[in-house]
């Protein structure tokens, strides 16, 4: 890959790092309710079905965050093979993976042959 495109792809990956560091860090303010809250520990003050609704949110946000930090890990992960020489290979196979998949996703650690293995295995 030329230089000037890895430039241009690790501009993007920065951005979206800001982004999803941003996306971490309210997941964390809302966290800051406490554990009776969302438990519904609180008998007297909501009904069954809005402590279900309560414990399913907060889960779906838990599920959310986590997800968000893996993406977070992946980007790191890309920046670090641009610092180190190896952007643009395949972690398993150790072939070019292709421009066009490293545009759509510059976090992309496989090739399109290997993601398809990995997905179907």
């Amino acid at each position: 890959m030329k230089a000037l495109d890895i430039a241009a792809l690790k501009e993007s990956l920065e951005r979206e790092r800001e982004r999803v560091l941003e996306e971490i860090a309210e997941y964390e303010r809302s966290d800051s309710e406490t554990l009776s809250d969302v438990s519904g520990e609180n008998n007297y003050r909501d009904h069954m079905a809005d402590q279900g609704s309560a414990t399913f949110s907060r889960e779906l946000d838990l599920s959310l965050e986590h997800q968000a930090r893996e993406g977070l890990a992946q980007i790191d992960r890309a920046l670090a093979r641009i610092e180190d020489g190896t952007y643009g290979i395949c972690v398993r196979c150790g072939e070019p993976i292709a421009p066009a998949r490293l545009e759509a996703m510059p976090e992309a650690d496989l090739c399109i042959a290997c993601k398809e293995r990995e997905e179907n295995a």
